[in-house]
């Protein structure tokens, strides 16, 4: 009759369990939960409690340390480039130009943006994207043999 209690307490813990990882946005519990599952197949294979006790401790510990790393590189975000990113230090071409310090528009990476330089820029010249402030690009304006 003890034997069938732990059965019950075992899969208690496992539902439990599962639940408590269903619920949360990160892998917290999954490591008992194949602790607890040992736990539960030994209880029914009429196992004693200490073995139970002893295999879901080993079970979730083991699972812990070689698992964890593993969901842990897979959970990271990774860093995904944006059009910023992709643009910094490349080429560009001046579609409408301005004077010093005023707004001109440039192609770059195959997109229309407002760019800003020091010197004068012209319809046709070519820009280096030095770097972006809001949805201005700051530009360095490459001379013709360069």
């Amino acid at each position: 009759m003890v034997q069938n209690m732990y059965v019950w307490i075992w899969l208690g813990a496992l539902v439990l369990f599962i639940i408590w990882e269903a619920v949360t946005a990160q892998v917290v519990s999954i490591w008992f939960v194949a602790g607890s599952l040992v736990a539960f197949i030994l209880a029914l294979l009429k196992a004693s409690l200490g073995l139970q006790i002893a295999a879901f401790v080993i079970v979730s510990a083991v699972s812990l340390i070689l698992l964890r790393p593993i969901v842990k590189k897979r959970l990271e975000p990774k860093h995904v480039a944006t059009n910023a990113d992709r643009i910094l230090g490349a080429s560009a071409l001046v579609t409408t130009g301005a004077s010093a310090g005023f707004s001109a528009r440039v192609m770059a990476d195959g997109q229309d943006w407002s760019a800003v330089c020091d010197e004068d820029l012209a319809p046709g010249d070519r820009v280096i994207v030095n770097r972006i402030a809001g949805v201005t690009l700051h530009v360095t304006k490459v001379e013709k043999g360069e």
